[in-house]
């Protein structure tokens, strides 16, 4: 069997016959499909007999709106699978039922066509499968020379299976509610299944717009690992392409987020507002807001966490987007630039980050691990010592008064002349960089004769001073400030606007990981940093083509 990027996933059985097949259909059709594969729901649906079969709308009632949960929860233990429920047939209560003729363009159009309709003859009845890539191509876009392929999950159907009567559609006004106009805000970063749920809620109860707060800047402050929080137009672009393909018929509004409330105390044509367990007294407060500004309260639709029962250790219980980024630690983000010029051997891994990162304990584990490790920040203090090639010409130029009894600088000192003057700074790195740069080549030279595989620098400043240039990889150390400020201040005996201070003449973390390769975190126990670093270690290893 062929694996195709994309598919279309059409699912004909009764809609409560269908909840009970769901696990082995996505086994199956996540065997074929790799990337993006799209869902339709038509119960009911006739591939047989002569007439062409045509999409028709299903009522958006409770049971479908289950249905389509229960299908992305399902789907989260495929994670190469990037599903989406279709919801252009599902209609809202206010709609007339109608057939549907118009193509809907797909931003991945299917290679694929997949079912689960059933036929007594083991699938080969070809004018089945000549039928449903009839009835894809009317509906969907697609690619061309698409393909077709009828699922048979392996599984004996239940006694409550057998007994189930046959689909149809409700028409005694069992639907949702709807809504004209309806809001939500989130981060949605790295849109997920449990996204995907509550954006679908939000497109089955919606109309005519969805209006989406996109947080930024100020709100991302406190996410768990927020400097791996995709960019805001990264994240814009993601959203409005899941929800054009699952609805293109509705108008969607996405705003950033820069305040709890946004336009959602102010819009007046709103009507909804979707949240979540979590956010529920968000919703409420934006109500209170909004009879402030002499507005109608808008009615509240909570949506349930979901549970992810695969949670990793640090990892919040529910799918979430800050389990994903933690799932990112130790994984490479970019793929190294490739420098003809630069040897092959030893493969050399800059290892940077801020004042009380851990870099230091990161270091001495890949060093554990086989690495050849080059304490550049030792280097620098070699520099500085009395007849190091840096100490004269430092010496010179920030006076005597930097000098201890015995003639060494001191540090403490020198650092407070340059720590916030970015003109005295400029002239002491000048001096010393391009002597720490030498003395690290040196080094470097020194690890190639001795046939080392893999070197680390432990260098802090590796990106201000410039030395990408040296490295094949850039891995970064990282916590978040506060707790560097607890470090600074425990280690160094500083108080907290001195730590305060020598933080800020760094670059931030978020400046570093766009310049790095590889990110690690140190926040938790050093147990889970080691993990972290061992699977960074590992993953190298099969990088450079080592066992």
């Amino acid at each position: 069997m062929s694996v195709f990027h994309s598919g279309l996933l059409v699912l004909t059985a009764p809609l409560s016959a269908l909840s009970l097949r769901l696990v082995p259909i996505l086994a199956s059709a996540s065997r074929i499909v790799e990337d993006t594969l799209y869902i339709h729901l038509q119960p009911g649906l006739s591939l047989t007999g002569s007439s062409q079969p045509r999409s028709t709308y299903v009522p958006a009632t409770p049971e479908v709106y289950s249905l389509i949960n229960k299908l992305y929860v399902d789907a989260d233990t495929h994670s190469h699978l990037d599903v989406r429920v279709l919801l252009t047939n599902i209609r809202n209560q206010s709609l007339t039922p109608q057939s549907l003729s118009s193509v809907q363009n797909l931003s991945q159009p299917p290679e694929v066509i997949l079912t689960d309709f059933q036929t007594s003859d083991g699938g080969q009845y070809n004018p089945v499968k000549q039928c449903l890539e009839r009835y894809a191509t009317s509906s969907y876009s697609c690619r061309p020379n698409l393909s077709s392929v009828l699922l048979y999950p392996e599984y004996e159907p239940t006694m409550d299976e057998s007994e189930l009567p046959p689909w149809e559609p409700d028409s005694d006004g069992g639907a949702l509610q709807s809504y004209s106009d309806v809001v939500v805000g989130g981060t949605f970063d790295r849109l997920h299944n449990a996204h995907k749920i509550l954006l679908s809620a939000c497109c089955l109860l919606a109309e005519n717009r969805l209006l989406v707060g996109l947080s930024d800047k100020g709100l991302l402050e406190n996410k768990m690992l927020k400097e791996l929080i995709q960019p805001y137009e990264q994240r814009a672009e993601k959203l409005c392409e899941f929800l054009v393909d699952v609805k293109p018929s509705l108008r969607y509004d996405i705003v950033p987020l820069v305040d709890p409330y946004g336009p959602s105390i102010t819009d007046p044509d709103l009507e909804c507002i979707v949240v979540s367990e979590e956010t529920r007294k968000g919703g409420v407060a934006v109500n209170k807001k909004r009879l402030e500004n002499g507005l109608s309260e808008l009615a509240l639709h909570e949506i349930l966490l979901v549970k992810n029962p695969r949670h990793g250790e640090n990892e919040e219980e529910k799918i979430s987007s800050s389990s994903i980024r933690q799932r990112l630690l130790g994984t490479l983000l970019q793929p190294p630039q490739k420098d003809p010029a630069r040897p092959s051997r030893p493969y050399v891994i800059g290892l940077t980050g801020g004042t009380g990162s851990g870099k230091s304990s990161i270091a001495r584990h890949l060093e554990h691990l086989g690495a050849f490790r080059i304490d550049v920040d030792k280097l620098g203090h070699e520099a500085y010592a009395p007849g190091g090639p840096a100490y004269e010409q430092v010496v010179e130029d920030f006076g005597k008064d930097i000098l201890n009894e015995d003639g060494t600088i001191n540090r403490k000192i020198l650092g407070a002349k340059v720590f916030g003057n970015q003109e005295q700074l400029k002239c002491l790195t000048d001096i010393v960089w391009p002597v720490i740069a030498e003395m690290t080549k040196r080094q470097l030279n020194e690890a190639a004769v001795q046939g080392k595989a893999v070197c680390v620098l432990d260098a802090a400043v590796l990106l201000e001073a410039g030395w990408t240039d040296m490295v094949h990889e850039v891995w970064m150390a990282s916590v978040p400030e506060k707790e560097a400020l607890r470090r600074i201040m425990a280690r160094d005996g500083l108080s907290e606007e001195a730590a305060q201070n020598r933080l800020q003449s760094q670059l931030n973390s978020s400046q570093r990981v766009k310049q790095s390769h590889v990110v690690l975190y140190t926040l938790w126990e050093p147990e889970a940093t080691q993990k972290q670093v061992e699977k960074a270690w590992a993953l190298l290893q099969q990088r450079i083509g080592r066992d």
